[in-house]
């Protein structure tokens, strides 16, 4: 039972204090990542596979050491892996600023959600960001973790963490990362596949439009360019009957992306709507998480019978 308790202990942690703000660890890995990568790099598949075997592995080993602390070291990893707080705070302060006028200091924040250029954004084009970015982060830094946690305890919370923080560093289409980067790309896919789906059940299950968030998903998901992240925002833009997709413009280059939903453009309301239905979502998925972490409890006690 250290898994289930550790879940709620630590998603507990994440929503009364949230990220540190100083001395994050997976800020330090962020960085302990970005030396190897300097001292490794090269635009060959080959090099980026072993880039990602390294950082996970080590990321792995710490969470097997974890392990053995029992319910304190998965309440750490749990907690260090989460994000749900910080995600809606900065969903909040964006629509505080947009509300405001201040389209500067919105700009400001959007780097804390995405890899857009800020710049390239007026008032709608920061509403349609956030809102795309809050989904599918709901699923990456919340649901994602918790699920990790449940099936694997400390070391695969710890591991998941480091792959999504490897495609978020490297996982681009652009000349530098499209062929070291794509190792941390595919590997991320494969660990977000069942948790974008069930972030995407969630948010049919939480929404205020739950046929609508069922029929945008089964309609327009599989048109977006990643197979997780479309589940994710395809469902919440039919939960908050809203357009999302478009032009999106990145550091360096501009992507068409297919549109989803049939609704209005997101306004600032809907920005708060999105932050949430994100924290409804994240509380579903504790629940099933701990569901899931008392089940492989029990599974193993009647094993050992």
């Amino acid at each position: 039972m250290k898994t289930a308790a550790g879940i709620v202990i630590g998603a507990l942690a994440d929503t009364a204090v949230g990220d540190p703000r100083r001395w994050h660890p997976v800020a330090g890995f962020g960085r302990l990542a970005g030396t190897l990568e300097r001292k490794i790099y090269a635009p060959s598949r080959a090099k980026g596979a072993l880039f990602t075997l390294v950082c996970v592995s080590a990321a792995t080993l710490v969470g097997a050491v974890l392990d053995r602390f029992g319910v304190l070291g998965v309440t750490a990893a749990t907690w260090t892996a989460l994000g749900g707080r910080s995600l809606a705070a900065v969903g909040d302060s964006m629509a505080d600023a947009l509300e405001s006028g201040d389209l500067v200091a919105a700009r400001a924040l959007v780097p804390s959600l995405c890899g857009r250029d800020p710049e390239a954004l007026d008032e709608a084009g920061i509403c349609r960001a956030a809102v795309e970015s809050i989904a599918e982060n709901t699923s990456d830094a919340a649901v994602a973790p918790l699920l990790a946690a449940a099936v694997a305890g400390a070391p695969g919370v710890l591991a998941y963490r480091a792959i999504n923080t490897l495609d978020a560093m490297v996982g681009y289409r652009n000349d530098r990362y499209r062929e070291f980067g794509w190792a941390s790309a595919r590997l991320d896919d494969v660990a977000n596949y069942v948790p974008a789906r069930l972030s995407g059940v969630l948010a049919v299950l939480c929404g205020p439009s739950p046929a609508s968030a069922v029929a945008t998903w089964r309609r327009d998901a599989r048109r977006h360019p990643s197979p997780n992240a479309g589940v994710v925002e395809a469902a919440f833009a039919g939960a908050l009957d809203l357009s999302l997709g478009g032009t999106t413009a990145y550091h360096g280059y501009t992507e068409e992306r297919p549109v989803l939903g049939t609704g209005r453009a997101p306004q600032v309301e809907d920005l708060r709507a999105a932050v949430r239905l994100s924290r409804r979502v994240r509380a579903g998925a504790v629940v099933v998480a701990v569901a899931i972490a008392f089940s492989r409890g029990r599974s193993g006690r009647r094993a050992c019978v």
